[in-house]
């Protein structure tokens, strides 16, 4: 999907969160797209649309995302690069030295009020054009969906948060005021309600592959009641997700787990049958070094790989040569190293340098311990004529079927339902195991904390599920975490300023 195909459209309508787009405005009012003399026609429609979806898989001009945010707040990998302040927005996560007016809050925030100010437009304008009802319910329903994602990562992250009804004017904007968590979790459970009738089972991969299903918006429905600690709701929610027969037969929504492993990570291998929501890359976007960010391409593809790497022999892996960010550490290494998902899950660069098959130049932080999922490949760099490393094409999960067994199990774990030999939760952990060729488990707290961590490392769930679990403090004592403030991040200085907004009482305001 092309994400950009509204950029001048986003440019005339964004301005009140999205200083980027600032540069347009002195031009002459003739020549400009505005709110409106846009939103005429059902192209119009979609384009908007596609401007909102252009929010939820954003990437930063810094070169990370919200899951490589993520990965370095938790235990398992390093920042990584090339020096203490490269790529400083990891850094100081990593270390838990960031502030309001340091880190990548300000990344999470706007990805987070951008797209909800897209969405709150489109929502406003979409009654007004005429087009068919059917398909004008499921463009309000997709907006819907990611407007609740948007809410659901700004109430995560931040804990106090606005509530942005409709479109703001601008002499409001100092004006908006935070309102309670639970305001905001109930906001997006009526978003996601009012979304899942109207979106499609399945979507056919060739032309809509990565717009929201059903199948998409229930599993988020269900992460938000777990979060919640609604246990039996949730446990609901996943059940329609993951079907009948978990590790059997496909669910209603053609949800299976795939076969191998390894195959979640093929370049290849879009919106396959484990996918539930998937963030889409491209390697045909032409992106530059004028704006990183901007790129269709996976930048996680090319800041993961080792610095300076050469393959030496043909049994080396063919990896594109990148920039040692998140790298592995060892204590993760220890953890998955006997598990079948630790091949494709971490490159061991130091065994490959021993038995001379490969060489690179160590970074910041190096542990020889990369992160194998993303790393770029020779073999999937873009066509000739864009910047290679700015044009990977691998998709990121946001949501995937394994992840939903092993939450589903949770909530029935913590519901009080039982989890003995031959119930549906004991299939669920257990059916995650047997892709792998993994023994039965009994269904305990610590065994799906476990089954997390060994399935989905690095994938951006690590640091959540560790502040869920309110074991964060205790597991990242030693990266200066604190408890009581480390939970959430602060909120940007930038919004503070001559607003009305409040900075959390964890970083030593008064909300």
């Amino acid at each position: 999907m092309k994400k950009r195909l509204l950029y001048l459209a986003a440019c005339a309508i964004v301005a009140q969160l999205l200083a980027s787009c600032k540069k347009e405005l002195d031009v002459n009012t003739q020549e400009r797209i505005t709110i409106d003399n846009y939103y005429k026609t059902p192209a119009d429609a979609f384009a908007a649309l596609v401007s909102v979806y252009d929010r939820f898989g954003a990437q930063a001009g810094g070169l990370y995302d919200k899951a490589a945010i993520m990965d370095v707040a938790g235990d398992d990998q390093l920042a990584g690069g090339g020096g203490p302040s490269d790529i400083n927005d990891l850094q100081v996560t990593e270390k838990f030295t960031l502030n309001a007016s340091t880190g990548p809050q300000g990344f999470l925030w706007s990805r987070g009020y951008g797209g909800i100010y897209r969405a709150n437009v489109l929502l406003a304008k979409i009654n007004d054009i005429p087009m068919d009802a059917t398909l004008k319910a499921r463009y309000i329903a997709e907006t819907k969906t990611m407007r609740a994602a948007f809410y659901f990562d700004l109430v995560t992250f931040f804990k106090n948060v606005p509530i942005i009804e409709g479109t703001v004017d601008p002499k409001d904007l100092y004006n908006v005021t935070q309102v309670a968590p639970a305001a905001v979790y109930a906001y997006v459970e009526k978003d996601l309600n009012d979304a899942i009738p109207n979106l499609p089972n399945t979507v056919p991969a060739a032309n809509e592959g990565g717009r929201l299903t059903k199948g998409g918006a229930q599993a988020l429905l269900g992460k938000v009641l777990l979060y919640e600690k609604k246990w039996q709701a949730a446990a609901d929610q996943f059940a329609t997700v993951n079907g009948t027969t978990p590790g059997g037969a496909a669910s209603v929504y053609g949800y299976k787990l795939l076969t191998n492993y390894n195959d979640l990570w093929k370049t290849s291998n879009k919106f396959n049958s484990e996918s539930v929501i998937e963030f889409v890359h491209s390697s045909n976007s032409n992106g530059n070094w004028n704006d990183a960010g901007a790129s269709e391409g996976n930048l996680l593809s090319i800041i993961t790989g080792p610095r300076s790497y050469s393959a030496l022999n043909a049994q080396a892996p063919d990896y594109f040569s990148g920039y040692s960010f998140l790298v592995v550490t060892k204590a993760a290494y220890d953890f998955i190293h006997f598990d079948p998902r630790s091949g494709a899950t971490v490159a061991n660069l130091d065994s490959m340098v021993t038995a001379g098959a490969a060489k690179y130049s160590a970074g910041y932080n190096n542990t020889g311990f990369f992160f194998n999922k993303f790393i770029g490949r020779v073999s999937n760099k873009s066509p000739a004529g864009t910047t290679a490393e700015l044009n990977f094409g691998q998709d990121e999960y946001e949501i995937r079927l394994a992840d939903t067994y092993l939450m589903e199990a949770e909530a029935l774990l913590n519901a009080g339902v039982s989890v003995a030999p031959g119930t549906r939760g004991y299939i669920l952990l257990n059916a995650v195991r047997a892709r792998v060729g993994l023994a039965p488990v009994a269904v305990t707290q610590d065994n799906i904390e476990k089954e997390r961590r060994l399935e989905l490392m690095g994938e951006g769930q690590r640091f959540p599920d560790l502040v869920r679990w309110g074991k964060a403090a205790s597991v990242l004592a030693y990266k200066n975490f604190t408890a009581g403030r480390n939970e959430i991040f602060p909120i940007p200085q930038s919004e503070l300023n001559n607003t009305k907004i409040e900075q959390s009482k964890e970083w030593g305001g008064t909300k």
